[in-house]
């Protein structure tokens, strides 16, 4: 018995009316909780509600979470990220690896208890391993013990390097990695003692 051509092409259209019906059924999950968030929530500090305004990236995420983006709208949003990335206005990329060593272990900054006045800290300890004599480390992002040892420091690498820790989201549209430099977390003399750190032959690092 043959199947109805009708039917046929109802089936085909079944993945897009479901994948179009649970977008928007994610989008009144997210509606409704940030309902939720701005209810809850007060400006204390430094810590105002203009935090919790997404930006096209964020929208995206939220909006196909669990999942990754895909399609047009996450390809535009992974270029417009790249493309947003500043390079060092001398040309330098690599600082004081002892002073990127310091922002690397400092988690202070943009918290509602921080004083706004003073430099943000990288945090970076919290999600990677940095040298072989750390005795505690976060896994949620991979392991750079020998990052500048295994890669070398031609222009290539630099660049990459730089732009990632500017705004990982240019490379992994939905990544847990704080945007550094695309949200000014940390300047752009930070960022150049933290590649240090990944660099410089003399950093624990690459020992």
């Amino acid at each position: 018995m043959r199947t109805p051509i009708r039917l046929l092409i109802l089936l085909a259209a079944l993945p897009a009316i479901s994948s179009a019906a649970e977008a928007a059924h994610q989008g009144d999950r997210n509606a409704q909780a940030l309902a939720v968030m701005k209810a809850s929530f007060k400006p204390h500090g430094q810590a105002d509600m203009d935090r919790l305004k997404q930006d096209t990236t964020q929208a995206l995420c939220s909006l196909h979470a669990p999942a990754m983006p895909t399609g047009e709208a996450a390809s535009k949003a992974l270029a417009a990220n790249q493309a947003s990335v500043k390079f060092p206005a001398d040309g330098k990329f690599l600082g004081d690896w002892k002073r990127g060593q310091a922002i690397a272990e400092e988690g202070t900054g943009f918290q509602y208890s921080d004083d706004p006045a003073k430099p943000s800290g990288g945090n970076c300890y919290a999600c990677h391993q940095l040298d072989k004599q750390q005795i505690a480390y976060g896994t949620i992002g991979p392991s750079l013990y020998n990052y500048g040892k295994n890669r070398g420091q031609s222009e290539p690498v630099l660049k990459l390097a730089w732009s990632m820790i500017n705004d990982m989201k240019g490379y992994s549209l939905c990544s847990a990695m704080p945007r550094f430099g695309a949200k000014g977390v940390l300047t752009e003399q930070q960022i150049k003692d933290v590649m240090a750190l990944l660099f410089d032959p003399a950093s624990p690092v690459n020992q």
